[in-house]
């Protein structure tokens, strides 16, 4: 009998996710999970700060510090919280999955919305502090203009990659078609959208000036 070839999940997830999820299936969830779902968090705050950088008066070192204070407790606190609804949803529809599997495919699902910070990195060093104060269609230099347009063109891919690994993640851990995979992905989100909502409006309440108001 041929050995099977060892599973490297955080290279074989990006081209072979059912392979890598069937192998993480056995295992707890460890510190590479935790720190995908940190990246994960600084890369979406990045992302968020990027469509709203018109409406913003903040410095680079305030964009940044904010990302690395605020982005991985809210990567790691949003995957458990998502890990909770897919699961609760999985069970409904009769999928037989563990949390630790949910977590696992969130996790290293994510994984190309990490690897945005390769990209934020590359910016900032190409173009500067434009990177994070500049919108990307904005009238700048030819140069800024282009490099802003790729960065941004290039997160939406990885973003939209990440959505193609989890589904095919909870397809596989779940037993379900790709078809209810992505309709159980779109329920999943809806509902962590509605959850993140009422929680900010929770901390804004219990914690007045945490939670910023409109500029």
């Amino acid at each position: 009998m041929i050995p099977t070839a060892p599973v490297h999940p955080l290279k074989e997830v990006w081209l072979r996710p059912r392979r890598v999820f069937r192998e993480l299936a056995r295992q707890p969830v460890g510190v590479v999970d935790y720190l995908l779902a940190a990246a994960q968090g600084i890369g979406n705050y990045l992302m968020l700060y990027q469509s709203q950088v018109s409406e913003s008066h903040l410095s680079v070192s305030d964009i940044v510090g904010n990302s690395l204070r605020i982005g991985p407790i809210a990567g790691v606190v949003g995957v458990f919280i998502f890990s909770l609804i897919y699961g609760r949803l999985g069970a409904r529809i009769g999928g037989n999955s563990t949390r630790n599997q949910v977590f696992h495919v969130l996790a290293y699902g994510g994984a190309p919305v990490a690897a945005t910070l390769i990209l934020w990195g590359l910016a900032l060093l190409l173009i500067g502090d434009a990177a994070l104060v500049v919108a990307p269609g904005a009238d700048v230099d030819g140069f800024v203009w282009i490099i802003l347009r790729v960065q941004f063109a290039a997160n939406l891919l990885l973003l939209f990659w990440s959505v193609v690994l989890q589904v095919m993640g909870f397809s596989e851990i779940l037993g379900l078609t790709v078809r209810k995979a992505i309709g159980l992905w779109v329920m999943g989100q809806l509902l962590g959208v509605l959850a993140a909502f009422f929680l900010a409006i929770l901390v804004a309440i219990l914690l007045p000036g945490v939670v910023p108001g409109p500029p």
